[in-house]
Order: C-alpha cells, then sequence, then structure tokens
C-alpha cells in the first residue's frame, strides 16, 4: 500500500519516510516510529494496517544519518548494531526534530495528528506528547526512556503507554513509580507480557496483548477525533 518518499528535515537532511494513504476517508494523520531496528518490513506493515483504517501514515527513517536505508534483524550481529546505534551514535535530540517534521507535514494537510512509536519509537512517541505543539494524542509502547528520563512530566496531548509486566528490557519498577504519578493526560496499561509483545517477528509476541494495545490506541485516536 505504502511507497518511501523523502522530506527534508530541519538540518536539511533528505530522510527516507516510508508513506501510506488511507483507506477511504481520512480520518487524520499519523507518525508511526520505528523500533531501533529501523523501518523495517514489520514497521511497513504496522503503517499499512493504519492506513487501512483510515490513517496517512508517515514512518521516517530516524537512523539513517548513521545507518542508510536502516532495517537490521532482531539477532546476532544486526542487534548489537541496532543499539550501538540508539545508544551511542543517534543524535536523540535531532530524532525529536525529525519527528516534528513529520507531525508537522501531516498537520498541514488538515485534522488531528496522532503518534504511535514502539520500543525506541515508544519513547519518542511519549516524549513528543509532552512538548509537541500541534500533536492530538500519542501510544507508546514499551519505550524505555518513558519512566526512566521522562516520567515526571505529564503529556500535554493526551497519552496511553504499553508495558508488559515480564519486559527483560525495560525495568518494571519505574513504571510502578511513572503509575503513582497519576499524570491526567495519561494512562498506563500493563500486560501480561514480555518486550517486542506487539511484533509477531519477536519471541515475546503475545497477541492477546497486541489486539487490546491496538484496541485501545484506536479508542483513543477516535475519542480524539480520528
Amino acid at each position: 500500500m505504502g511507497e518511501t518518499i523523502t522530506i527534508t528535515m530541519s538540518d536539511g537532511h533528505q530522510m527516507p519516510v516510508y508513506h501510506a494513504m488511507p483507506s477511504g476517508e481520512r480520518r487524520g494523520g499519523l507518525v508511526l516510529v520505528q523500533e531501533i531496528f529501523g523501518v523495517t518490513d514489520h514497521i511497513r506493515e504496522l503503517c499499512d494496517e493504519y492506513a487501512e483504517g483510515g490513517y496517512e501514515v508517515l514512518s521516517p527513517g530516524l537512523f539513517d544519518r548513521q545507518e542508510p536505508g536502516c532495517a537490521l534483524g532482531y539477532t546476532g550481529s544486526d542487534w548489537e548494531r541496532a543499539v550501538q546505534i540508539a545508544r551511542e551514535e543517534h543524535d536523540w535530540d535531532q530524532g525529536l526534530k525529525d519527528t516534528q517534521t513529520c507531525i508537522d507535514w501531516l498537520a498541514d494537510k488538515g485534522g488531528p495528528v496522532f503518534i504511535v512509536g514502539y520500543c525506541f519509537g515508544g519513547s519518542v512517541a511519549w516524549r513528543m506528547a509532552q512538548i509537541s505543539p500541534n500533536l492530538t494524542a500519542a501510544s507508546s509502547y514499551y519505550g524505555g526512556y518513558v519512566a526512566t528520563r521522562f516520567a515526571d512530566e505529564a503529556p500535554q496531548a493526551p497519552a496511553i503507554c504499553h508495558f508488559g509486566r515480564y519486559d527483560n528490557l525495560v525495568d518494571f519498577a519505574p513504571v510502578e513509580k511513572l503509575i503513582e504519578k497519576q499524570h491526567p493526560t495519561a494512562q498506563i496499561f500493563v500486560y501480561e507480557a514480555g518486550h517486542g509483545f506487539n511484533s509477531d517477528r519477536r519471541k515475546d509476541w503475545h497477541p492477546e496483548s497486541a489486539d487490546l494495545a491496538k484496541e485501545r490506541t484506536l479508542m483513543l485516536f477516535k475519542a480524539c477525533g480520528g
């Protein structure tokens, strides 16, 4: 359904962005933010699924400056390279600016703009809900920075977070503290699952949790005009 286009970022970088047009009536725009592995087949499939639901979707290749066309595997040297990019090479603040550029690109077309992100992208989605001036709502999946680096600030836009109770990459103790903060603009959901439960490519895929999280995400978007 989708195709890769090029969008100029704030620093002039020509970034590849997967773009999927909505089926039927357009419900709004959606920025879908990658895992640490880049804009993989799985991420493009998710974009297409949301587009089938009526959303115009952009998924920027946020690691393109470090690894052009980044689409890595989940194990071995690919896993090691993904972690290296995310933790050592990627400019977090520039990535937020890139995400904002995509939000603005969709906002210029009119209608609400939403964001959903997974793993690394879950942290981006949560942070953008806190700082982006024209984001309508956000859904964050198991972002490692959500409850550690960015827990104290309430989102400006309505936001939901999805965490697995048995996540071996995201410590659950800070998640419990985040829940205790009771931010009025956020809901935190916990699933009996591990990290990456939304991906059918990963060992911790948990279909029931994935379906419920998707249902809650769409309910939020629709409640906010999408």
